[in-house]
C-alpha cells in the first residue's frame, strides 16, 4: 500500500537573531520534512550569540567565536537564506513578503522574529558621528575602531548593557564615566545595597560615574564629530567624549507588523501559542507582548521558540504562559545575580546576609514561605537553587533558617523535583 506524503509548506522567518533561529532549530528536529524555509536576515552576517557581543567587545573573543550557524548549516537543512535583506512590506491577502530588493516570497506560515530596537535619546546632538548604540556586531565594531584612538568614553545607562558596554571600552583602554539618570545601578534587578557594592567595584576597577545626572545634549564640533556632553543641572556642567554610547533601553521592533496591520502594543500581541492575531504568523523573542509582558532575556525567548515550534510541527498543543527572569552580570569580572520580586512589598518578609569586607551579600525575599525574590552579590553558587525553589512555588518553612548559607547546608535529598521546576 504506498503511502501518500503531505506536500510541503513555505515557513517564511524573518529575522535571522537567536530566537527565530532557536524555533527553526527545534522545527527542523520536530518536523524536518513539514517545511521549505525561507530566511531573511537584515543584518550582512550569518547568525551569532547577540548575548556574547560583550566578550567581542571587550577582546576575551573574536566574532567567529560566537557565530552559531555558517552558511553551510542552512544549505545542509535546505533552508534559503538571504542576508543583508530586510523584509519592509507583508501582503496579507497575498500571503507574500517582499524585501528592500523587491524580492517577493510566498508563506503559507509566517514567522516575526523582528528582535527589538535600541532606543536614543532625543537630546540635541543625537545623530552626530561618535554616537554609538550597544545592539549588533557593527555597534560592537564601531566601538572597537573608536577605542583604537584611546580618549575618553560617556556611556548613557547604568543598567545591565550599560555597564557591559563601559567595561568592555575600559579594558580597551579608554577613559569611561557612567552616566545614569538614577542614584544606583540596575536598579531593576538590584537592591540599593547590591548596587552601592557593584558601584564601588566597579570605581576600583578604573569606572567613572555620573548618578542621578540627565544629559540635556550631545556637543560636537563644526565637523559634526561628538566631543562632549551636557547636562541638565544647575550649572549647565559639561564632560568631555569622543564617543557616546547610548545603552538606555529597547523597544520591540514592530514597525513591519504594524504597517501589516497586525495587532501591536507595546509589541507584537500573541496568544498562548505564539500566534498573532493573524492565526498564520506567529512571532518570538523580543519584538513580542505576551500577556501584557515583553522580555529581553534569553530564556523567555528559548520557552517562546519550543511553544511556536510544537504548534509548527503539530506536535501537540503546548502554550506559553509566560517567564519568571532572572539577570547574571556576565562580564565585569563581579558576580551578580537577581530573580523576581525583591521590593519590599506588604506581606513579604526578607532574609539578609551581608559581609562587606568579603564584598558579599544575599537577599531573599518570601511570601507565604515561598521565595518570591533573590540578590545575590559577590557570591552567586546557588542563584540557580534558588531561582527553581522559587519557579516551583516550593514551601521552604522546614529549611528557611539555612536558605542563605544555600544548597551546601542542606545535606538531604534535593527539596525540589527538577522536573518540577
Amino acid at each position: 500500500m504506498s503511502q501518500t506524503t503531505q506536500p510541503k509548506l513555505d515557513l517564511v522567518v524573518i529575522g535571522n537573531g537567536m530566537a527565530g533561529l532557536r524555533t527553526l532549530e527545534e522545527v527542523l528536529e520536530a518536523a524536518p520534512e513539514r517545511y521549505n524555509v525561507t530566511v531573511f536576515g537584515a543584518e550582512p552576517h550569518v547568525s551569532y550569540n547577540r548575548i556574547m557581543l560583550s566578550p567581542v567587545l571587550a577582546g576575551d573573543k573574536a566574532f567567529e567565536e560566537i557565530e552559531t550557524h555558517g552558511r553551510d548549516w542552512y544549505e545542509d537543512h535546505g533552508i534559503t537564506l538571504y542576508t543583508g535583506e530586510a523584509v519592509v512590506d507583508i501582503d496579507r491577502r497575498r500571503r507574500m513578503v517582499i524585501s528592500d530588493t523587491g524580492r517577493e516570497i510566498g508563506y503559507d506560515r509566517l514567522l516575526l522574529a523582528t528582535g527589538s530596537t535600541p532606543f536614543i535619546l532625543p537630546v540635541p546632538g543625537h545623530t552626530l558621528d561618535g554616537v554609538i548604540s550597544f545592539r549588533d556586531i557593527g555597534d560592537v565594531h564601531r566601538m572597537v575602531e573608536a577605542s583604537e584612538k584611546g580618549g575618553k568614553a560617556v556611556v548613557i545607562g547604568g543598567g545591565l548593557l550599560g555597564l557591559e558596554a563601559a567595561y568592555g571600552l575600559h579594558k580597551r583602554g579608554m577613559d569611561v564615566t557612567i552616566v545614569h539618570l538614577m542614584d544606583t545601578l540596575m536598579e531593576r534587578q538590584l537592591d540599593s545595597t547590591a548596587a552601592d557594592l557593584l558601584q564601588y567595584s566597579l570605581t576600583q576597577r578604573g569606572l567613572s560615574f555620573r548618578m542621578g545626572a540627565k544629559t540635556a545634549a550631545i556637543l560636537g564640533d563644526e565637523a559634526g564629530r561628538v566631543t562632549g556632553l551636557r547636562f541638565d543641572d544647575a550649572d549647565d556642567s559639561e564632560i568631555d567624549a569622543d564617543i557616546v554610547v547610548m545603552a538606555v533601553g529597547i523597544r520591540p521592533n514592530v514597525e513591519l507588523a504594524k504597517t501589516a496591520g497586525l495587532h501591536c502594543e507595546k509589541g507584537i500581541v500573541v496568544n498562548d501559542t505564539m500566534q498573532t492575531y493573524d492565526p498564520r504568523i506567529y512571532a518570538v523573542g523580543e519584538c513580542v507582548e505576551h500577556r501584557h509582558s515583553v522580555y529581553g532575556l534569553v530564556a523567555p525567548l528559548w520557552d517562546q521558540a519550543r511553544v511556536c515550534a510544537n504548534h509548527l510541527a503539530y506536535r501537540g498543543h503546548t502554550q506559553y504562559e509566560g517567564s519568571v527572569t532572572a539577570t547574571q552580570l556576565k562580564v565585569t569580572g563581579i558576580d551578580v545575580y537577581s530573580a523576581g520580586d525583591f521590593s519590599d512589598a506588604e506581606g513579604s518578609e526578607t532574609l539578609t546576609f551581608s559581609d562587606v569586607r568579603r564584598g558579599v551579600y544575599k537577599r531573599i525575599v518570601l511570601r507565604d514561605n515561598r521565595i518570591v525574590g533573590v540578590v545575590l552579590y559577590g557570591d552567586t553558587r546557588d542563584g540557580g537553587w534558588y531561582f527553581k525553589l522559587m519557579r516551583a512555588g516550593a514551601d521552604v518553612s522546614a529549611f528557611r533558617d539555612l536558605l542563605l548559607f544555600g544548597q551546601a547546608y542542606l545535606p538531604d535529598a534535593e527539596p525540589v523535583d527538577a522536573e518540577a521546576a
